[in-house]
């Protein structure tokens, strides 16, 4: 049975999408939406709580809550990285780290191993839409590569294999803050982990995108099929 926050975030929902509350709208005030559905202020807050995490509103600090213009959604492709528009842009910031902890631990390699960090934001127009940092062991990156801080390859061979995992979750205060969002709106976060045909870890990339407006497409082939000897006529 649906709860009284539930009630009123699909109540507000509906006026949203039927466009009876428009892009750049102020919704009432908490306590004149709290007299109107006759609930406490803070069954209020819950409610539109809910519409915040799924991107309908956004709460501006001192002036109250708004109905967000919506973005257009960017697509993660299994392997491959985000599938960019022409008018989307990327930063990439490259520094060299030491393997330490979590990052430690993903890339399977010893402390302090010398790492390069490429820290890669992408943007549509003004607005981020995706932040990711990608770890390569030092050796791995070809110098000019360094040099001109492109985006993070690794080794490309015949033979990688990509490990990736899916997660929604809320942003740490470093991804709200670089993604300019809330820190109730949910992330897709995806770790992916590259190795080579040996098992060695070519690199490890945490990447976070608002899960309002972004989707993760997973493409699967199957194994190619050698003729054996035996199989030719």
């Amino acid at each position: 049975m649906p709860t009284l926050r539930d009630t009123i975030a699909e109540d507000l929902r509906t006026q949203i999408t039927t466009g009876h509350l428009k892009s750049g709208d102020r919704l009432p005030s908490e306590p004149k939406l709290a007299t109107h559905y006759k609930v406490s202020t803070p069954t209020v807050r819950q409610a539109l709580a809910l519409l915040q995490a799924e991107g309908l509103i956004e709460k501006t600090h001192g002036k109250g809550n708004f109905v967000r213009t919506p973005l257009r959604r960017i697509t993660y492709r299994g392997g491959a990285g985000i599938s960019f528009a022409p008018d989307l842009q990327t930063t990439i910031r490259t520094t060299t780290v030491r393997a330490r902890g979590h990052i430690r631990t993903l890339l399977k390699v010893p402390p302090n191993t010398p790492l390069t960090e490429f820290h890669c934001t992408t943007y549509e127009g003004e607005t981020p839409r995706s932040v990711a940092r990608i770890y390569v062991p030092r050796d791995l990156v070809p110098a000019a590569q360094l040099a001109s801080s492109s985006w993070p390859g690794g080794r490309d061979e015949d033979g990688t294999e990509t490990q990736e995992t899916v997660t929604a979750r809320l942003p740490t205060a470093e991804e709200a803050t670089a993604l300019r969002i809330s820190p109730t709106r949910t992330v897709l976060a995806i770790t992916s982990i590259a190795f080579d045909s040996a098992g060695r870890v070519l690199k490890a990339a945490l990447l976070a995108l608002p899960s309002d407006a972004a989707d993760a497409v997973f493409t699967t082939h199957p194994p190619s099929r050698r003729r054996r000897t035996d199989d030719l006529p």
